[in-house]
């Protein structure tokens, strides 16, 4: 992949908490990356196209956008965000900046529709309409949730540098979704887990009204744990893993995490990204 020798690599935080110790220690260990890190309300400030022209490659690691939770990200009572933030975006997409999405930045923002449309995922905080489809909320497994994290295997689908070194897969022990698989005709398949993604295995969503939660009921889910993505002509790749220091940790993730960061900020994936209109 042609990238470039050090990998300049902006991470974006807030609205949810993470052992930042263990998370950040992971970027440590890839040779080449630099780090840098902004936390919502400055993302704003810090996404503006003047402020990325050193980054290659964003990391999202926020939780944005939830309506009620009083986070200061800038986004309005119906969690849209500001206009300036809305215009940052777009310029990013536009000039081809590689995204990489991890965990909770994948279910950030449901209210607001360019963001759906870079994480491609049907992951739902309640019950509603997505394209028109009306679909049960998204269930979890872990995280903060009354579950430990389940322990499962990682399954590669076909061949991607994001999956270089990982062609055998990988065990981890992390939060994982339940969510349908109406998604996945979408985005480019990357690695499956062989988890038994079941209702009865998942906790309810938990934004969701007290009687949805009582009565939840979800059909079985997509075992789609990681994916690539292209919006506008930015390379995308979306994790629904990264919550614990137990995967911040795994070998295989970190392998993963690296191999998607360098994949993102390559020409050749902005090619793809182009080519994937």
């Amino acid at each position: 992949m042609n990238v470039p020798p050090t990998l300049k690599v902006l991470v974006v935080t807030g609205g949810h908490p993470f052992s930042e110790p263990d998370f950040f220690a992971m970027f440590e260990s890839m040779p080449g990356i630099e780090v840098s890190t902004v936390a919502h309300p400055d993302a704003t400030q810090a996404l503006a196209p003047e402020a990325l022209e050193d980054y290659a490659t964003v990391l999202f690691y926020d939780m944005a956008g939830i309506p009620g939770t009083g986070v200061p990200d800038g986004s309005d009572e119906a969690g849209h965000p500001s206009d300036a933030f809305a215009a940052n975006i777009d310029a990013m997409l536009a000039r081809g900046t590689g995204l990489v999405l991890l965990n909770h930045a994948t279910v950030a923002w449901p209210n607001w529709p360019r963001w759906r449309e870079i994480t491609g995922s049907s992951f739902m905080l309640m019950a509603g309409e997505l394209n028109g489809v009306q679909l049960p909320g998204s269930g979890y497994r872990g995280g903060h949730g009354p579950h430990p994290n389940p322990t499962f295997r990682l399954i590669p689908e076909g061949r991607h540098p994001v999956l270089d070194g990982l062609e055998a897969g990988f065990e981890i022990t992390d939060e994982i979704y339940l969510k349908t698989p109406d998604f996945e005709s979408g985005v480019l398949p990357l690695l499956r887990g062989d988890y038994p993604f079941e209702a009865d295995n998942f906790t309810p969503p938990p934004m969701a009204p007290a009687e949805e939660q009582a009565n939840w009921q979800h059909p079985p889910g997509s075992n789609l744990l990681v994916w690539a993505n292209a919006v506008a002509s930015s390379p995308i790749v979306v994790s629904e893993l990264g919550d614990s220091p137990s995967a911040f940790g795994n070998r295989g993730f970190r392998k993963l995490l690296e191999n998607a960061l360098r994949w993102t900020a390559s020409e050749e994936a902005r090619l793809w990204a182009s080519a994937a209109q």
